[in-house]
């Protein structure tokens, strides 16, 4: 039997809203059974392949203050594809919600299913963010081949080499109080997998954005196009801005990427924008046409209407946002080729070496 269930569910708190992230899919239940703790292994990308099916839902949030009593309760469509994106405004009894009971209100009518209980990331007063890319920054993952697409499919993440210069970066960020995210091009039905590393890892609050690859193949939406599968630049891009419309304008802010693909020339465009170098819409129309990006019409207008929202958040602030910004070198470059709009910012970025760790290989497992 199949029932509704979370993918993921990212809320997070601020000043003024609580920012909801959310995907649901059908996975198959046989009911509760006696679990074998010994029997857990790490999981694998294409065990979750059902995660490439769509479907509608409709989920009811209850939010409960500290003595467990309801203080918010509403009903929220998905998108076609299963996703939830909404804000909550904090006003009145809202403000004091710690916790959130997830129902799924839809597929079996008049039946509530339990989806789960999920406590909120609090980011309020001085907010402070890293951002990391997940591939060639953390793990050297290798795509470009069909073997080595294969590989990434049947084996979990641990089986590729950690790119410990980064993940001690990262780790140390965390440890002075900043809150995590992950940004990675890789298709969304690898959070599982990444999850399982990051938890190896002892990174357990970290958001995670990946790339739904179903609305590359969808006629109808037209967020993502084949051309985006291999053109990173529109998708990072699109959920930096995501992530600044979840959590709000940092006052730090770090940024860690690599140089093998568009990491630099985004980090930098952000970087100019929050520092009101110039007005977001007006970078925009000067980097636009660079071949890390090449958007279509409606993405252009997508993308645009995200840097106007990000322009009068800014606005409404004093203080600059402090942001640094780590990018892993590809060979022994000493700096970074970039567009000449960006290229007075270039100093802001810190090249390292990301040598990563040797590891013995690992059998692909049978499927």
């Amino acid at each position: 039997m199949k029932r509704p269930n979370l993918v993921h569910f990212l809320a997070i708190k601020t000043d003024d809203y609580i920012s909801v992230k959310a995907s649901c899919t059908m996975k198959e239940w046989r009911g509760p059974a006696v679990v074998d703790l010994s029997s857990f292994t790490p999981k694998f990308p294409i065990q979750d392949f059902r995660l490439l099916r769509s479907s509608q839902f409709r989920i009811r949030l209850i939010g409960l203050n500290e003595e467990k009593e309801q203080v918010f309760k509403k009903t929220y469509d998905s998108d076609n594809f299963g996703n939830f994106n909404f804000k909550i405004p904090l006003n009145g009894e809202r403000k004091n919600i710690t916790v959130f009971q997830a129902y799924e209100v839809k597929k079996n009518n008049g039946l509530q299913i339990h989806l789960g209980s999920f406590i909120p990331i609090v980011i309020e007063g001085h907010k402070k963010l890293i951002i990391c890319d997940f591939d060639k920054t953390l793990v050297d993952t290798k795509y470009s081949s069909t073997k080595e697409v294969y590989n990434s499919l049947t084996k979990p993440l641990s089986s590729f080499p950690t790119v410990t210069k980064s993940l001690d970066l990262f780790t140390n960020y965390i440890s002075d109080g900043y809150q995590p995210f992950i940004l990675s091009a890789s298709p969304h039905f690898y959070e599982d997998s990444m999850r399982d590393w990051l938890y190896q890892n002892k990174v357990f609050t970290a958001g995670i954005f990946l790339k739904d690859y179903r609305r590359i193949f969808s006629l109808i939406e037209g967020e993502l196009t084949p051309k985006d599968l291999k053109i990173q630049g529109l998708y990072k891009l699109n959920h930096l801005l995501d992530i600044l419309m979840m959590t709000g304008v940092p006052d730090e802010l770090v940024l860690m990427g690599d140089n093998f693909e568009s990491d630099p020339i985004i980090y930098l465009t952000l970087y100019k924008v929050l520092n009101k170098e110039i007005e977001p819409w007006k970078l925009w129309n000067s980097l636009k046409k660079d071949p890390s990006f090449q958007f279509n019409r409606k993405q252009n207008s997508q993308v645009l209407s995200k840097f106007y929202q990000l322009g009068s958040m800014i606005s409404a602030r004093e203080e600059k946002c402090h942001v640094k910004i780590y990018i892993r070198k590809k060979a022994n470059e000493k700096e970074i080729s970039i567009n000449p709009v960006l290229k007075l910012d270039n100093n802001v970025i810190e090249l390292y070496d990301g040598i990563p760790k040797a590891i013995k290989p690992l059998e692909a497992p049978v499927l």
